[in-house]
């Protein structure tokens, strides 16, 4: 048996095409911290099929890898990370605060 990697389910709104996650109770958030870590590979894949349901909502679900941390899920590779900064080329969205 091959070790689980901790994942959130994670994919872009459809109206604003801001990255979202997953979250306990099946919400969306944009905030990474609130997505639900799921440690579990069954539980990842009915969460994932939850999501791929949702196409009037979510575009392009998938599971990334996480790792625990005490304030919540951290990415475990360089594009999740980047994908909690928002959009690259221009500031909008969460980037729009730090102007």
């Amino acid at each position: 048996m091959s070790h689980f990697t901790p994942k959130v389910v994670t994919g872009n709104d459809l109206l604003l095409g801001d990255v979202i996650y997953l979250t306990e109770t099946d919400s969306r958030s944009r905030d990474l911290l609130l997505a639900q870590l799921i440690t579990d590979p069954d539980q990842a894949a009915r969460k994932l099929a939850y999501a791929e349901t949702q196409t009037h909502k979510i575009v392009g679900p998938y599971l990334a890898d996480m790792q625990a941390a005490p304030q919540g899920p951290m990415p475990m590779h360089f594009r999740e990370g980047f994908r909690t900064r928002g959009p690259s080329n221009y500031r909008h969205g969460k980037q729009e605060g730090l102007l």
